[in-house]
């Protein structure tokens, strides 16, 4: 069984990877005949299939998904603004796919972690990790559209703004993945 503060973190992971799923659609949608079509195409499916799976195991574990508001992912708008590109939009992915996998990482090793959240982490990690080298791999192939200090400046924004968000308005979800994954968050880079 799981408690209050592990369902809720669980349903949190879901409602982000929901709405990473319907970022995703849209963007599909917008590009087109795009050279990276099917790199994003796949990445909207995996985003989906990774919201069924948080669904499932909560499921297995007895549970129902807690409807919830606002996901992490929500809050960059408000920091930094809408991608106003591709790249833009690339540059966001990497940086929010490497807290995803960060976090995810640290869930991993909490106490007393139920099989089945376990086993979904390690499923969903393993597409995050292609996540990130693709959006890597576009990013570098963008150097010759926008030069590569333009993208890197992109990555630099993002990362800045991830961390505003990180420590400025989610004080609420640290404690509660603090006491969820049963571990000191001091220290944890934002």
């Amino acid at each position: 069984m799981i408690d209050n503060d592990s369902l809720w973190t669980l349903s949190y992971y879901r409602l982000s990877e929901i709405t990473g799923s319907l970022f995703f659609g849209r963007v599909v949608k917008t590009v087109g005949d795009h050279p990276l079509q099917g790199e994003l195409t796949k990445h909207f499916a995996d985003e989906a299939q990774h919201a069924w799976l948080w669904t499932d195991c909560l499921k297995s574990l007895g549970k129902k998904p807690l409807k919830l508001d606002r996901a992490y992912q929500d809050q960059y708008a408000s920091v930094i603004g809408a991608p106003g590109n591709l790249m833009e939009v690339l540059a966001a992915t990497l940086v929010f796919e490497q807290r995803v996998i960060g976090q995810y990482a640290r869930h991993l090793k909490a106490p007393d972690l139920a099989p089945q959240v376990s086993a979904t982490l390690r499923t969903i990690m393993d597409d995050e990790r292609w996540h990130l080298a693709w959006v890597r791999d576009a990013l570098k192939g963008m150097w010759a559209d926008y030069g590569e200090a333009t993208v890197a400046a992109a990555v630099a924004r993002y990362r800045d703004a991830d961390r505003t968000v990180f420590s400025d308005t989610v004080s609420d979800v640290t404690q509660r993945l603090a006491r969820t994954v049963g571990l000191n968050l001091k220290g944890v880079s934002s």
